[in-house]
């Protein structure tokens, strides 16, 4: 889907076809050209869509179940692989997807200021993995379906909860405290920050919710566009 100016609107649609590209989309982020990357457990392939708004695959089939992509400042692309337990490192380009980390059931992941990946995993854990592809467990954790992360303001984390309804923030210290919880999320799982607001996707709340600076959150108002 691409929201814009209020409006909703079908960005690609996959066949119904069994094995058809991006029948199971799991993760989307941009690129450093704002082109859009999507991982598919159903082809275990990251896509990139051209200027055409087409899909082109990129690894040849070597992602298992993709969860999240980051993207390095040189273009290279981090994947999240929740069937083999590992991240894998794709050229910008495309080309065969090798093994950089070992995580156990990693999800959403983000670069930090020091270009380390931060990982959140099914463990109820997160991972930071260095520049040589060594990870180790990170804070608190104790998130009980940890799902999405985002960077948030003086190195501080955003982790999205679906189980808890909720999204932690995490301090600088490792420190995990709840930052919303309850209404009008319940289920969040996608976020990311756009200036100094927050964006939380949640489908059990059927929307997408900007939260505020001061943790004020409020739903998109979004009326969808048949063509």
């Amino acid at each position: 889907w691409k929201a814009k100016d209020g409006k909703l609107e079908i960005y690609f649609q996959a066949s119904n076809k069994f094995g058809s590209p991006l029948n199971g989309v799991r993760c989307i982020t941009l690129d450093g050209e704002g082109k859009l990357l999507a991982g598919d457990s159903a082809t275990r392939e990251v896509y990139r869509f051209d200027d055409a708004g087409k899909p082109q695959p990129l690894t040849n089939g070597g992602i298992g179940m993709p969860q999240g992509i980051a993207v390095a400042e040189d273009g290279t692309l981090y994947v999240s692989d929740l069937e083999t337990h590992a991240i894998y490192k794709v050229p910008s380009a495309g080309g065969e997807a090798k093994t950089f980390a070992a995580v156990k059931g990693p999800l959403g992941l983000v670069f930090d200021a020091d270009k380390n990946l931060m990982v959140v995993s099914r463990q109820g854990k997160l991972f930071k993995v260095n520049l040589e592809g060594q990870a180790e467990a990170w804070g608190e954790g104790g998130f009980k379906f940890a799902q999405g992360i985002a960077a948030g303001p003086e190195k501080s984390w955003y982790v999205s909860d679906s189980y808890a309804g909720s999204v932690f923030k995490v301090g600088a210290d490792g420190k995990s405290s709840p930052y919303l919880s309850g209404e009008p999320l319940k289920g969040p799982v996608g976020l990311t920050v756009s200036g100094e607001k927050l964006l939380v996707a949640d489908p059990k709340a059927s929307g997408i919710f900007v939260v505020s600076a001061d943790g004020k959150a409020e739903k998109l108002p979004l009326t969808v566009e048949v063509k």
